[in-house]
């Protein structure tokens, strides 16, 4: 269990990532330049897309919390995924029911006007990609024994 606790330390942040990236940053803003797509209908599917999304990172958030606990996960890594765990919260909590409000009055004709929830949202995406990169960094650096790259730096230094 302990390798495979090591190992979903690298590959669950990551895989949350990538997600974050492909959906957030490039499906969300490309489905409204496709041909027949409204705003109300972009929104009802971004609102589909979006609930996916927060669903997917409470469950790696969670396994990941799980999978720290033994091996022992250093503190760093505890600290980042407790950013994690907040930055998705204040998402899921505080930004995305105002956001849905506003989704409901768009799909039901009404025109709400602007709304800064939006930039809200994406800038918790950002803090969320460079915390996701960051525990996917210290995790791997803790996979990837110390020892081996310390010995390959020794050979090295030595035929020089």
């Amino acid at each position: 269990m302990p390798r495979l606790a090591l190992a979903l330390r690298v590959i669950l942040p990551a895989f949350w990532l990538g997600a974050l990236i492909a959906l957030s940053f490039i499906e969300s803003p490309l489905k409204f330049q496709a041909p027949g797509i409204t705003i109300p209908l972009g929104l009802g599917i971004g609102r589909l897309v979006f609930t996916a999304l927060n669903f997917l990172g409470v469950v790696i958030a969670a396994v990941l919390t799980l999978v720290s606990i033994r091996p022992a996960a250093g503190r760093l890594s505890w600290w980042l995924l407790g950013g994690a765990w907040a930055v998705l919260l204040l998402e899921i909590l505080v930004i995305r029911p105002p956001l849905n409000a506003r989704t409901d009055l768009v799909i039901a004709g009404a025109e709400p006007g602007q709304s800064p929830f939006h930039y809200i949202y994406i800038a918790a995406d950002v803090v969320l990609v460079a915390i996701l990169i960051a525990l996917t960094v210290v995790n791997a650096r803790r996979v990837i024994p110390a020892v081996s790259l310390g010995a390959a730096r020794v050979g090295a230094d030595s035929r020089s």
